[in-house]
């Protein structure tokens, strides 16, 4: 059941509604970050394995890079960091910044560049991708009974000018995540993987992270952590 789209309450609180407090606690206070909250959240950790699909997925991979949606390098063992800054975005809705940023060779990190927002007439998040928000999707969320969070998306919306279209599925992934916490390491643990109906599957990764909880104003997102265009068509 959604919540009603009450201010004070993150984007996920909102879409999630009760089934927000079933997730682990840790997990609560990192996805209740919103503007008026106080604070970001910025996770540092190492992937135990990025990998992708076989050699035809390659083409796939590097168009994404160009705008930080996805790239097709492989690692063991790469240094991430996450950042989750909140702001007010120019059409006055709260968004999260979902930044990754991945060190797999000295001196050219990759990115994954997202923000998400709730969409009241969508009633879930939606999740903008990459640096200028041409693409967008729903988040479906569920709560496993160990606290962790199911994250799938759903079809990909294109936005641009006067252009918008839902992408045919043979030409995008469904990306499946999961994130916990591990008490007795004090760690956020989250494995990812995207998957094309045609050729299988395409990228994931795998690692663990800690975070901290810097305290941030409503105007304190990064610049670089901002998409360079924005777009009201969710």
């Amino acid at each position: 059941m959604n919540a009603p789209g009450n201010a004070g309450q993150s984007v996920f609180a909102r879409a999630m509604g009760d089934d927000f407090h079933r997730l682990h606690p840790m997990l609560q206070r990192r996805f209740s970050v919103e503007p008026k909250a106080g604070y970001a959240c910025v996770g540092r950790g190492v992937f135990s394995e990025v990998r992708r699909g076989a050699w035809w997925t390659v083409p796939f991979l590097k168009f994404g890079a160009f705008r930080n949606i996805l790239f097709p390098e492989r690692g063991r063992n790469v240094p991430f960091s996450i950042e989750n800054y909140p702001y007010v975005d120019s059409f006055g809705r709260a968004t999260v910044t979902f930044t990754r940023t991945l060190e797999l060779r000295p001196g050219r990190p990759r990115r994954f560049d997202a923000s998400m927002v709730y969409s009241a007439r969508r009633g879930t998040v939606v999740d903008y991708l990459g640096t200028h928000q041409h693409l967008a999707t729903d988040l479906d969320l569920g709560v496993r009974e160990d606290g962790s969070l199911h994250l799938r998306t759903g079809a990909l919306r294109f936005h641009e000018g006067p252009v918008s279209f839902t992408v045919p599925r043979f030409l995008t992934g469904t990306a499946d995540l999961n994130e916990a916490y591990d008490d007795e390491r004090q760690v956020y643990t989250i494995q990812l993987q995207v998957r094309n109906p045609v050729f299988g599957f395409l990228f994931g990764y795998r690692g663990e992270f800690a975070c901290t909880f810097p305290p941030v104003a409503g105007t304190g997102v990064p610049d670089r952590l901002r998409p360079v265009r924005e777009e009201i068509r969710d």
